[in-house]
């Protein structure tokens, strides 16, 4: 057990008032009085030694590391101490953090979810920031389309051109969608939602269910893309040598500019420039074929296109407002077709423009082309697919 203090405190006292009648001794002079300071010097040089032998017994109680109360002398090396916060996670708990799913299927949880169900959750539960079809609405991330884009000078990088793995999707919805909700949605659901985003992306026909058991049945396109971090072996050397400081160039040459709106400020006369340039004939053709790139998740074009969540889109300029044999139309498409409405260029330019503020009640999804230059594109490049082509 500890020593009290208190014993400190004593000893500390008997030598003060031995030191202090010393003095007072002294400051009289006297022979008696020489005889008195050599009792005071010897009373005091006895109360040292008690007070040494007392503080060299004096033991001192810490808790060590494993708990155990250790006693310890003065001038003895402490133990290895830690502070008693917290305790050991419960196994319950360790199991609803470790919830991550990796590429070679370790943590798929027991379920499936079709496409069509996946559609019905999609767009109760992440259509407002994605799009119905996962086009994307303001600046939320795109997640369907941009097949082939990688190469351009604006890839467009979504689920379908991009992303190495599937686990990756169902992980991601998984640990933290929807937005603002994260976590509340059951593991059938989660299967559900990345068997529709694999539909909208082309990888998968509409009658598909994905399960744990079906899961490797996918494979995303650019998986064989990704390889390793090798920067280790690869740049670090590179960049790892001195920097060189003379005969630098006078002057920067600019080369190329930020495509960001805002970023990079237009050289005088640069927009002119751009409304003046030839885009005619087959380079206007080109660059719609490239706008299409947006629809082509859920329309098709061309020889031997068929329905997918849209219909068909070979044959379209002329072609009643419902009017592919087959396709099941929303209401808003009907109505206008009884109408005797027809795709013209004012209609479709309209209508691709802003979708929904020319035809309330229709069940497409996309936020629609903001440039001229863009609609003018894709309505050349719908013109040149003829109803033979179908």
């Amino acid at each position: 057990m500890s020593k009290s203090p208190n014993a400190l405190v004593l000893l500390g006292g008997a030598g003060i008032v031995a030191g202090v009648g010393l003095a007072v001794v002294l400051s009289q002079g006297g022979s008696a009085d020489r005889d008195a300071a050599a009792a005071l010097r010897s009373q005091a040089a006895e109360a040292e030694a008690a007070a040494q032998a007392k503080l060299a017994d004096l033991k001192i109680e810490i808790a060590a590391a494993d708990g155990v109360h250790v006693p310890l002398s003065l001038g003895d090396p402490l133990p290895e101490m830690r502070v008693a916060v917290g305790r050991a996670a419960h196994a319950e708990e360790v199991a609803s953090w470790d919830i991550d799913v990796r590429p070679d299927g370790t943590g798929l949880p027991v379920g499936s979810g079709d496409v069509w169900t996946g559609e019905e959750v999609f767009v109760a539960q992440c259509a407002h920031c994605h799009g119905d079809f996962g086009e994307a609405v303001g600046r939320w991330p795109v997640l369907a389309g941009g097949h082939d884009t990688l190469a351009d000078e604006h890839p467009v990088k979504t689920i379908g051109s991009y992303w190495p793995y599937l686990s990756t999707v169902y992980d991601y919805i998984n640990r933290a969608m929807p937005f603002g909700n994260a976590q509340s949605l059951s593991a059938d659901e989660v299967y559900a939602i990345t068997a529709y985003l694999l539909y909208v992306n082309d990888l998968v026909d509409d009658d598909f269910e994905l399960s744990n058991e079906t899961f490797f049945d996918v494979a995303l396109p650019n998986e064989e893309n990704f390889f390793l971090d090798d920067r280790a072996e690869t740049e670090l050397a590179a960049f790892s040598t001195e920097p060189c400081m003379s005969d630098c160039k006078p002057a920067a040459e600019i080369t190329m500019r930020a495509a960001v709106i805002d970023v990079t400020p237009e050289e005088e006369g640069a927009a002119e420039a751009e409304a003046t340039a030839d885009t005619s004939g087959a380079e206007l053709i080109a660059a719609g074929e490239k706008v299409f790139r947006k629809c082509a998740s859920c329309h098709a074009i061309g020889d031997g296109a068929r329905n997918k969540a849209g219909p068909l889109l070979t044959g379209v300029m002329g072609r009643s407002f419902a009017g592919v044999d087959g396709f099941s139309y929303s209401a808003a498409f009907s109505d206008a077709a009884a109408e005797g409405r027809v795709w013209d260029e004012a209609s479709m330019v309209g209508f691709l423009k802003k979708p929904k503020d020319f035809l309330p009640g229709t069940k497409m999804g996309f936020a629609g082309l903001s440039r001229d230059k863009d609609l003018d594109a894709i309505l050349a490049y719908l013109k040149t697919f003829s109803p033979e082509d179908s």
